[in-house]
């Protein structure tokens, strides 16, 4: 975009948002925006870094006790210093088969279920200190800022935010109610990402340059599968809307890495997708042998594979992509290129070069992760690997935010994380519907990113002090 456009496009209030007329881009459709949105905020509190009172005993309330929810159940009774004190889901069988299963761990918790607004009792409570959203994609902002609201700490499943907007609200009512809001970005804790991210820290890899992150995993057949989500909500998400839908896996590890937020930030984005290859065809599919399925026919469904292109403003570059429903094999690529060296995860197993001469040998690739496999792993990599959860990050994750809660440490994902991350969502649709335009990206952290310092030092370094058991 020329300088000139640019400027006028800003005068205007129309970019970054997408909203640009059909002379300019030729667009088709827009997502749903009331108005254009700034990009930048006033900030109440700088919660970059902030340390809450510490709490002896983690008190946890859990909506959502699916799949997702369940799996946290298991993993939070095996952590020192928790207690769960009540559980709520829109299925009752769900919340009694979670009652029962912490039961033999010692937790008698409160239930709540049978109606769409129960899950705000569970808020209300005055004995929860955290609440851990495990719902579908379309509540958690909404369940998020009630529950910090209500004085609760916030860890939600991924996305925190569908739109700008939801992400604006969920960084103002953090700041105003100093409160966490971590999304549960697990990615974040596994063990190859930890240790690239300390590989960069320490300056094995030079100047970072540009990283590759994605979420390509075929859930194609779980969309139409009449047992899995609730009122098939996850196809839903597919119908009529085009971006990527699901960033945070691919990006999470890779922004901390770059320091997004803690010394750069994004700049702007351009988004381009597919057509539709895969959905359509296998709702027209189904609907020939199943008239339950006509009304999914026929449908416009996202693009199956999305590309975005970020900008920093430091001039590094990030290729994000994001493809559900072609049969490709599992990868979030996870590629870190630097001035003196690559780390790269996908396909497994991962490698490490130094030059362009080839990937480092078996043997030296077993020194660099004795080298720089950080202390959390050390610590308790072990257990959590035992205790599970996407081969035991996602253990990982819940025990080092309980032990941040409990000691009193700033969280190693912030809700300037949960904003930005969940917002390449909505951006990436402005991007697609005006024909790969570039969007610039608002700022949440209010111009604080120059001046905030990188999180998950202490982790890298120092592990923690609560028990797996």
């Amino acid at each position: 975009m020329n300088s000139n456009r640019r400027d006028f496009l800003k005068l205007s209030g129309l970019a970054g948002a997408g909203i640009v007329g059909a002379g300019f881009a030729g667009c088709t459709r827009q997502p749903e925006q009331t108005a254009p949105f700034r990009l930048t905020q006033d900030q109440h509190f700088n919660m970059s870094g902030y340390a809450a009172p510490r709490l002896e005993t983690v008190r946890i309330g859990i909506i959502g006790i699916g799949r997702r929810g369940s799996g946290a159940l298991r993993r939070l009774v095996r952590i020192e210093g928790v207690q769960i004190t009540a559980l709520s889901d829109l299925e009752p069988d769900r919340v009694q088969r979670g009652s029962e299963m912490v039961h033999e761990f010692g937790h008698e918790p409160a239930t709540y279920s049978g109606g769409e607004e129960e899950w705000r009792k569970l808020c209300e409570r005055d004995d929860v200190d955290l609440v851990y959203i495990c719902t579908p994609w379309h509540l958690h902002a909404t369940q998020s800022v009630y529950s910090m609201e209500n004085d609760k700490h916030v860890a939600t499943e991924l996305p925190a935010a569908q739109t700008i907007d939801g992400c604006r609200q969920l960084v103002d009512t953090s700041e105003k109610t100093r409160k966490h809001c971590m999304m549960l970005e697990n990615v974040c804790y596994d063990f190859f990402e930890m240790m690239t991210l300390n590989m960069a820290r320490k300056g094995f890899l030079g100047e970072i340059v540009h990283a590759d992150g994605a979420y390509i995993h075929y859930t194609l057949e779980r969309m139409f599968d009449k047992t899995v989500y609730h009122n098939y909500w996850m196809l839903e998400q597919h119908s009529g809307r085009d971006g990527n839908l699901y960033p945070m896996h691919g990006l999470g590890s890779i922004s901390q890495i770059m320091n997004i937020n803690y010394g750069d930030k994004m700049d702007y984005l351009v988004s381009v997708s597919s057509n539709d290859f895969m959905i359509g065809n296998k709702a027209a599919e189904l609907a020939a042998k199943d008239s339950f399925w006509e009304e999914y026919a026929g449908r416009n469904y996202k693009g199956n594979m999305n590309t975005s292109i970020i900008r920093t403003a430091k001039g590094r570059s990030i290729m994000l992509q994001h493809d559900v429903t072609s049969p490709r094999p599992y990868t979030r690529i996870h590629l870190v290129s630097g001035t003196k060296g690559i780390a790269m995860k996908y396909p497994e197993p991962a490698r490490i070069a130094t030059g362009h001469d080839g990937w480092v040998s078996d043997e030296e690739f077993k020194e660099l992760e004795r080298q720089f496999t950080p202390e959390i792993t050390k610590r308790v990599g072990d257990m959590a690997r035992e205790i599970g959860g996407h081969g035991g990050m996602d253990t990982i994750m819940d025990w080092r935010l309980v032990d941040c809660l409990r000691h009193g440490l700033p969280l190693d994902m912030d809700v300037y994380d949960a904003a930005l991350w969940s917002a390449m969502i909505p951006l990436s649709e402005w991007s697609v519907a005006n024909r790969s335009m570039p969007v610039e990206v608002p700022d949440f952290t209010a111009g604080s990113w120059q001046t905030n310092k990188p999180l998950m030092d202490i982790m890298l370094e120092k592990g923690g002090h609560t028990r797996l058991i």
